[in-house]
């Protein structure tokens, strides 16, 4: 087994949920258009649609959405800094103050929508 030693190293997470975020927004918005596309084409099944997402296990999918959205974000800003900024030691702490606050807003928006 190869070892990676850069990957124990806090900003690998960071890269890896950037690269994980991005990915599952883009899975998830073919299936976002669709459903605005209901709004045009087919309004009752659109109502049907909105009323599945009352339910609590799509409340919590939503959570899930609106954190991978803030994790990308904010992992967005973080490759904006290392572009732009000079290298500093509390990248690391920013990084995960970037992880927090993105738990923070989802977690705002969850409990909004319960």
């Amino acid at each position: 087994m190869m070892i990676r030693p850069h990957r124990n190293h806090p900003l690998w997470l960071a890269f890896f949920l950037h690269r994980v975020s991005g990915l599952a927004l883009a899975l998830f918005l073919p299936a976002h258009f669709y459903v605005l596309a209901l709004a045009l084409t087919a309004p009752q099944r659109l109502d049907g649609f909105l009323a599945w997402t009352s339910h609590p296990l799509v409340k919590i999918a939503e959570f899930g959405l609106v954190f991978l959205l803030a994790i990308h974000f904010f992992g967005g800003l973080r490759i904006l800094a290392l572009e732009f900024l000079p290298w500093s030691a509390p990248q690391k702490s920013l990084a995960a103050a970037a992880i927090a606050g993105a738990f923070f807003l989802s977690t705002t928006f969850f409990l909004q929508a319960v």
